[in-house]
């Protein structure tokens, strides 16, 4: 494998070019992310994560989390939507840059919850983490990799998860569904190509791909690198991305 990194405009970049590539097999992308099911809901992009591309497999999952200061006088998520809903405009969240899958999980969620908050833009999720703690905004999504000092320390505490199921480093923080939300978005990371790529190609890269994710030494360089593994076949990957494509453009249209 050779890495490519075309960096810029949350990922877009790079998927535009992998769309572009003949479908032989030879360019893929890491999609999951911003660039595919989030970025398309704010902005005309010249590329459809459901249409333009062929999925291959999904090898990993990043949580996120809505989180607040650590000594914020709400403890909990039904506490956290009380006060908001009492003072309509005075809160604001934060998220890694406008469009992101964090803006976007956010907006869901306000809109899910009918809260009157102001979205404020950052340049990353560390910039965004900082304003949290300076007390410049008062909710952020971030990933549990990004805050877990802050986390363990206390200086942040987490609401909830926008995952499916709660996350075992953090078995105390429930997910939105437990707590009477429809919500389901994480940061995905798998692989996929340009569309109209031949099955049998597909095929062969699924099953290596998946071969290496079975190993036990991927398997232990992710645990040191704090990786969460999750495995879906091509079809199970890109509903995946679609289903909250869906979501995040029903909330954007609101």
């Amino acid at each position: 494998l050779v890495i490519v990194n075309r960096a810029g405009a949350s990922g877009t970049i790079a998927a535009e070019y992998v769309r572009n590539a003949p479908p032989d097999g030879y360019t893929l992308l890491v999609a999951g992310g911003s660039e595919s099911t989030s970025v398309g809901n704010h902005q005309k992009l010249p590329y459809d994560i459901r249409t333009d591309f062929t999925a291959i497999i999904q090898f990993n999952r990043q949580r996120t989390l809505l989180a607040v200061k650590g000594d914020a006088p709400y403890k909990t998520l039904k506490e956290f939507v009380t006060e908001v809903k009492a003072n309509p405009g005075k809160y604001t969240y934060g998220s890694s840059g406008a469009g992101s899958l964090y803006h976007s999980a956010l907006l869901v969620f306000t809109k899910s919850a009918g809260l009157d908050m102001k979205h404020v833009p950052y340049k990353g999720g560390a910039p965004a983490l900082a304003a949290l703690l300076g007390g410049h905004i008062d909710a952020t999504a971030l990933s549990p990799d990004e805050g877990k000092a802050m986390l363990d320390s206390g200086q942040v505490r987490a609401l909830a998860t926008f995952s499916d199921a709660r996350y075992p480093a953090l078995p105390d923080v429930p997910t939105l569904q437990e707590q009477g939300y429809d919500i389901y978005l994480e940061n995905m990371k798998g692989l996929v190509g340009p569309k109209g790529m031949d099955p049998e190609i597909v095929a062969y890269l699924h099953d290596n791909f998946k071969k290496a994710l079975e190993t036990e030494t991927f398997k232990t360089l992710a645990d040191k690198a704090n990786i969460e593994l999750q495995y879906r076949d091509g079809p199970g990957f890109q509903k995946a991305m679609s289903d909250m494509y869906t979501a995040i453009g029903k909330a954007v249209q609101q």
